[in-house]
């Protein structure tokens, strides 16, 4: 019995000591973002683009698993402004999440907040952005989180390591885009180039002299951290003559694969190790899109990099540099391949999925058509035949609140501001991917939220409707990470697609690609109080109500509750 009660306190010790040692080896990062406008060249023009320290993209945060950030935002532009910081988990920090009147309200020109959490839980790479209209567009950058301290990588450690951020670039102001967008109802113009790492490459005109240089040499390993930032379009990436093997995404890791392509819908990352084992030269790093709506317009060009040895001939014998080499990449409408690379992202082990489920929700998620209002022109309802877009969830279009965020009505009990009976299933059942009714194209607005209990097992089945058009969308859950258990095409049927579940080691993500005409099936447990909003990561989407609000309810103890708000919470 002695024994047996000293082993316990040999236990306790160990993993109280293991505790101290992590909070020990802790960080603080403390930065200061700057948001103004500055003068940024692209494609033959200058613009005044909204930057962070006057940066295209903006720093990147390079922190360890475990470390806390400190970053003071202040606003010299002249629009409202918040910063998301996309995919960190906020355990208890709700109030540091950022999207605009959802967590809080915005920052006001002049004004000044500070963000403050602790990554928890999480390795590999993420990504900020602006959460308030379309900044996003040039307000963006990349979070690194490297394992804790004496912590090793799952795979042999690189040679080097570099960042991808894919991109896109309007030759405007992207708020003069999106808000002629709203004043039509049309759908809004699209970018003009896509870019990598601010670039567009030198496949655009004017773009030859700044194209991304990427390094690596002959028997180097090189850990690219691609991000799709993107505002509307999923993109296929490829590096000519070079495969690249998938270590993770969304700051999780996976089970190693090799691909020689990659999809990213926007707000995915993912992590992939490329061996310098071709001959030394230069080689494109291409990026394109994928295209799932049919007959939508979208941008049918190629942004690129180059993969460049150092051991390489920089220059031919008359002083031109050599031509890098271009690799092949998937026609845009290429589905087949979205599919077959979905299907390779598993866990690296067997993980803990829910298995007994306290909340069955189905989600429908697509666009919609309204009639253009009594009071309307038709200057204002250009949408097909005399309409205005809009887009929704369970045939609810959300509409975000404008004088207090949801977060603060629900912490403080304040009224009227949204309300709790955004519907659990659809309330038509009908075909969702068939020949659908025109009598449901018209969605409902409204600020309505779901509620759930602290601790609470979830699933939900994402649906694409054929509203429209059917289209690939890339679902983001904030303050969450989740299993992705099954994607599918079709309507879903709980009878036989149920069989198809993966509760062994199902990917985790933050972002999921919902299959164009199709459905996916995501679990977690709601451990994380405060309103988180899910919504499309197609900024379009979102702007025309793609969203809905998961208000998750405060546990017992101060463990399992929300923070309270800091004192510098930007007001109303």
């Amino acid at each position: 019995m002695e024994s047996l009660i000293s082993a316990r306190h040999s236990s306790v010790f160990l993993a109280i000591f293991l505790v101290l040692s992590a909070l020990a080896n802790a960080k603080l990062h403390e930065h200061e973002f700057v948001v103004q406008a500055t003068p940024v060249k692209r494609l033959c023009n200058t613009h005044n683009a909204i930057t962070v320290n006057g940066q295209l993209p903006g720093p990147t945060l390079e922190v360890n698993n475990g470390d806390t950030l400190v970053i003071k935002v202040t606003n010299k532009a002249q629009y409202n402004l918040t910063i998301h910081w996309h995919g960190v988990r906020q355990i208890r920090t709700g109030w540091a999440d950022g999207p605009e009147f959802v967590t809080q309200c915005p920052i006001r020109p002049g004004e000044s907040y500070t963000y403050r959490f602790t990554i928890q839980g999480q390795e590999g790479t993420l990504w900020w952005h602006a959460h308030s209209s379309w900044l996003r567009a040039t307000v963006y950058g990349a979070i690194i989180i490297h394992p804790r301290e004496g912590r090793p990588y799952p795979f042999p450690k690189p040679h080097r390591e570099s960042v991808v951020l894919l991109g896109e670039w309007w030759d405007a102001n992207p708020i003069d885009v999106v808000r002629e967008a709203d004043r039509t109802g049309a759908a809004p113009n699209i970018s003009d180039a896509f870019t990598i790492n601010g670039q567009p490459g030198d496949l655009y005109k004017c773009s030859s002299q700044d194209t991304t240089i990427v390094p690596i040499d002959f028997g180097e390993t090189n850990l690219l951290r691609v991000i799709n930032a993107a505002l509307n379009q999923p993109l296929f990436f490829t590096v000519a003559n070079h495969q690249m093997t998938v270590v993770g995404a969304d700051a999780s890791y996976l089970k190693p694969f090799t691909t020689k392509v990659l999809i990213l819908g926007p707000g995915q990352t993912t992590d992939v190790l490329i061996r310098g084992d071709q001959p030394p030269s230069r080689y494109y790093m291409a990026g394109r899109a994928y295209q799932s709506a049919q007959n939508a317009p979208f941008g049918n060009t190629t942004t690129t990099a180059i993969l460049q040895y150092k051991s390489a001939p920089c220059c031919s014998s008359k002083g031109v540099s050599i031509k890098p080499l271009m690799p092949s990449l998937p026609a845009y409408n290429d589905t087949n391949t979205v599919t077959s690379f979905s299907k390779s992202l598993r866990s690296p082990r067997k993980v803990e999925v829910p298995t007994e489920i306290d909340e069955n929700l189905f989600f429908t998620i697509g666009l919609g058509l309204n009639n253009c209002p009594p009071n309307f022109g038709s200057s204002r309802c250009q949408g097909p035949n005399g309409t205005r877009f809009a887009a929704s969830m369970n045939n609810v279009s959300f509409v975000l609140p404008n004088n207090i965020s949801i977060l603060q009505a629900h912490h403080h009990g304040i009224p009227g501001v949204f309300t709790s009976d955004f519907p659990a299933k659809p309330p038509v059942k009908f075909d969702y991917t068939g020949n659908v009714s025109r009598s449901l194209w018209q969605p409902v607005p409204g600020t309505k939220v779901y509620k759930l209990k602290f601790g609470s097992r979830v699933q939900i089945v994402l649906q694409d409707t054929s509203i429209v058009t059917p289209e690939n969308h890339p679902i983001h859950l904030h303050g969450y990470d989740f299993y992705i258990v099954a994607q599918g095409f079709g309507n879903f049927d709980p009878k036989k697609d149920t069989s198809k579940f993966n509760l062994v080691d199902p990917p985790m993500r933050n972002t999921v690609g919902v299959p164009v005409n199709g459905w996916a099936v995501i679990r977690f447990v709601a451990d994380n109080p405060g309103a988180w909003i899910m919504h499309c990561h197609l900024d379009v989407h979102i702007t025309w109500g793609l969203a809905t609000v998961l208000v998750v309810e405060d546990g017992l103890g101060e463990l399992e509750a929300l923070e309270p708000p800091p004192e510098d919470l930007p007001l109303c």
